[in-house]
């Protein structure tokens, strides 16, 4: 196929990586063996929309080093991490600071997030139908054979009867068929097939299976007790990889990449870790998105990316996932929401 015809509207990562030169030497690379994908398939989501901020998609892990001309100078440009640089993981939680007092005051709730890949089958982008069904399988039993508090249930969305979804959707757990970055990007094949949702008994550990990612691993409660989630969420990941190296499944990870994701911005330790945070005071300054930047920090609305914060609560989460190790990153959040804190106890005293 030809250079894909960029108008100057197109800013993304992809568009600014992806030279004609550069795409000539990924499509002379043809079809990835593992997921089939070709270096059009991999682009098509930022062609198609030319508003996207990355604008490219890993169909496997293969393709980011197939087409790494292409994948690189996005990695790069997004996480400042250059292509001999190595990724470390560390979830030792004994490693992360204590909370203050006022974590409870003015935390509603924490959540933090990993997402994994299943070695050797492609991600949501380029698996295929029969390869996905296959993993699903790998992954629901891995998750049914979880004890203690990680015991929980598999939902599958596909023939999913009234009650349940509503129990879903009331516990803000049920998950929805991809935007139009990802339908382009080839994620929403044959949805909601191979799709579902486990949980624990207690509703504080939860996996979404094959949304964007083939795992997204969640752990979470009400209350500000960081500590005690990132343990859960440690335990969970690792059970999980026990389980599957039973049928001698593992990982998908690279010691560049970390651990693979369908999107370049989600390299390396995949992690979100985010408060919901009582702020109203200093997050109606002008300073708060630049101080919050400063620390590293995400400052969202209560819905999410791009949208409004309800009564000064707003989703505060840490900035970067590559280049960082799972406990730098959450001491980041913890050190970052307690300045924040600081800066609202100030406006309070006037």
């Amino acid at each position: 196929m030809p250079f894909p015809k960029f108008t100057d509207a197109n800013k993304s990562l992809m568009r600014q990586a992806v030279t004609e030169e550069v795409y000539n030497k990924c499509a002379a690379k043809g079809k990835c063996p593992l997921c089939g994908f070709t270096i059009d398939d991999c682009i098509n989501s930022g062609v198609v929309n030319e508003d996207s901020g990355v604008g490219i998609y890993g169909g496997c892990e293969t393709c980011y080093t197939l087409f790494s001309d292409a994948f690189d100078p996005v990695i790069e440009l997004y996480h400042k991490f250059k292509p001999a640089d190595k990724h470390v993981t560390d979830m030792d939680s004994s490693k992360l600071p204590a909370v203050s007092a006022d974590f409870e005051k003015y935390v509603v709730s924490t959540r933090i997030r990993v997402g994994r890949a299943v070695e050797g089958y492609g991600m949501s982008p380029g698996i295929p139908t029969a390869k996905r069904t296959e993993m699903r399988k790998v992954v629901v039993e891995a998750l049914s054979n979880l004890t203690g508090e990680l015991k929980g249930t598999y939902y599958p969305l596909e023939g999913m009867d009234e009650a349940t979804r509503q129990k879903l959707v009331d516990d803000h757990f049920l998950f929805k068929k991809g935007d139009r970055f990802l339908e382009a990007g080839g994620a929403n094949r044959d949805w909601p097939a191979d799709r579902g949702i486990f949980h624990n008994d207690a509703k504080t550990f939860l996996v979404w299976v094959n949304e964007e990612d083939q795992m997204r691993i969640i752990s979470m409660e009400k209350g500000g007790n960081v500590k005690g989630i990132f343990e859960r969420l440690s335990t969970a990941i690792a059970a999980i990889e026990t389980e599957m190296k039973k049928k001698g499944k593992n990982y998908a990870h690279s010691e560049h990449h970390g651990y693979f994701h369908s999107c370049p911005s989600n390299l390396g330790t995949g992690m979100r870790a985010s408060v919901m945070l009582k702020i109203p005071l200093f997050s109606e300054t002008p300073e708060f998105e630049k101080f919050c930047a400063d620390l590293g920090l995400q400052p969202r609305g209560v819905d999410g990316e791009h949208s409004k914060s309800k009564g000064g609560v707003y989703d505060v989460s840490n900035k970067h996932r590559l280049g960082y190790s799972e406990v730098q990153l959450v001491t980041t959040m913890i050190n970052g929401v307690a300045k924040l804190i600081e800066e609202e106890k100030k406006l309070e005293s006037k």
